[in-house]
């Protein structure tokens, strides 16, 4: 079964909101197994979107709307898709009535316009709207599958959900199931590079690589009916992709850097703390944006300047003035005082040239990782590029990466 998503507003074609509802969609219908192969933003206009739906209806078996359910007069969605269909707008009584209701508990006037937002296509399925008033709605006709539901994403995403995605279920004898492996420290062509001959003879399960922020996923794509099975075929393709570039895997779906590192603290027992003067506090923040972090996180020392770095962390004055504070000797020293003054088990440092111009003579880049756990003190040097931003955000992530491979014992900590 192949897509087609339409989006109907003005706003969306002036640019003064996104069209995130398309993408929510796509990647619902993509764990159906039902393929989107266009997208398509109309305004409000009922010619063109009437033009819209002709085209729709030419290369696709499934046409899902969102907007244009609303009371006024420039929502017409409806409208236009039920006079291209022959078919006639009724009152969905089970929508009226929780219409009314909203206005009676609330003590507004409702006006007349707001029974419009009631009516439904003849011979549709109402998909009840919990979050909102205008129902959405489903009808097949002639082997063609019509979805219409709200524009407010707090209204689309639960419908959608919850009423729209167990219909689609019942006709999908084979289903997608999707897993996303994260990896931190390869680049997407040296990634694909390591796996090309994986890619060019992928079938069942697809391999999609995806390069974003400083970071690479790869979505794994299994079609099988039996849960069980796809899960098996999932799992071969990641054994043989982490045979090859395990090392640089961190993580699956949704999960980041920072909660991979809490969650390996967490099960290790430890606790760790930073020092920062490249990130400014930008690594303490990645941590502390995730609930309980004070389990683990003992605190962070932004050292700014060399005086922050002598006179509170403690960096002697004679390593600042032979190796300067871009330096490795300074970073050790940044991490093992952090580690101690804050009684933590893990100090994590990070000192470097963010940009725009050089630092002591340093390229912009260059940047110093430290890490101490109470018995050794180890640095690293990188080159990172980008605007000031990237780096810092580059650094604080590889920071992060090197704690993972601290507990894990890879490289460059393999024993």
């Amino acid at each position: 079964m192949n897509a087609e998503l339409i989006a109907v507003g003005s706003e969306l074609l002036l640019g003064q909101i996104a069209n995130t509802n398309a993408q929510f969609i796509s990647e619902q219908l993509a764990q159906l197994g039902i393929n989107v192969f266009y997208h398509t933003v109309v305004g409000d206009n009922k010619e063109r979107l009437s033009s819209a739906i002709k085209i729709a209806e030419s290369r696709s078996d499934m046409i899902i709307f969102t907007g244009g359910l609303g009371p006024t007069k420039d929502d017409l969605t409806k409208e236009t898709i039920s006079r291209e269909l022959g078919r006639k707008l009724v009152v969905d009584q089970e929508a009226l009535n929780s219409i009314l209701s909203f206005f009676e508990k609330t003590g507004r006037v409702m006006t007349e316009n707001n029974r419009k937002q009631a009516l439904i296509i003849e011979g549709s399925t109402s998909l009840p709207n919990h979050h909102g008033m205008a129902p959405g709605m489903l009808i097949e006709i002639k082997n063609k599958t019509y979805i219409l539901l709200p524009g407010p994403p707090n209204e689309m995403k639960p419908m959608f959900v919850n009423a729209a995605v167990p219909l689609l279920a019942k006709v999908q004898t084979n289903p997608l199931h999707s897993r996303v492996l994260r990896f931190f420290g390869i680049g997407e062509s040296a990634l694909e590079t390591k796996l090309m001959d994986l890619i060019d003879t992928q079938s069942n399960p697809t391999i999609a690589p995806l390069a974003k922020e400083s970071e690479v996923t790869i979505r794994l794509t299994a079609t099988h009916e039996k849960k069980d099975m796809a899960k098996q075929l999932l799992d071969d393709i990641e054994e043989k992709i982490s045979l090859r570039v395990g090392d640089y895997l961190y993580g699956y779906d949704e999960q980041s850097l920072p909660e991979v590192v809490f969650c390996l603290l967490k099960k290790h027992q430890k606790t760790m703390a930073f020092a920062e003067s490249l990130t400014g506090g930008l690594a303490s923040q990645l941590m502390t944006d995730i609930p309980g972090a004070s389990e683990v996180f003992k605190g962070s020392i932004v050292s700014y300047t060399n005086e922050v770095k002598s006179e509170v962390l403690g960096v002697p004055t004679q390593i600042l003035e032979t190796y300067g504070a871009v330096s490795a000797e300074c970073a050790k020293y940044m991490a093992k005082n952090s580690q101690s003054k804050c009684k933590a088990t893990i100090g994590l440092s990070f000192t470097g040239v963010a940009g725009p111009d050089k630092s002591e003579n340093k390229e912009v880049g260059t940047v110093f990782i430290g890490l101490a756990d109470g018995q050794n003190v180890y640095s690293f040097p990188y080159q990172f590029s980008g605007t000031r931003s990237r780096i810092r955000l580059q650094s604080a992530k590889t920071g992060y990466d090197l704690v993972r491979r601290y507990f894990r014992q890879l490289s460059p900590f393999e024993k």
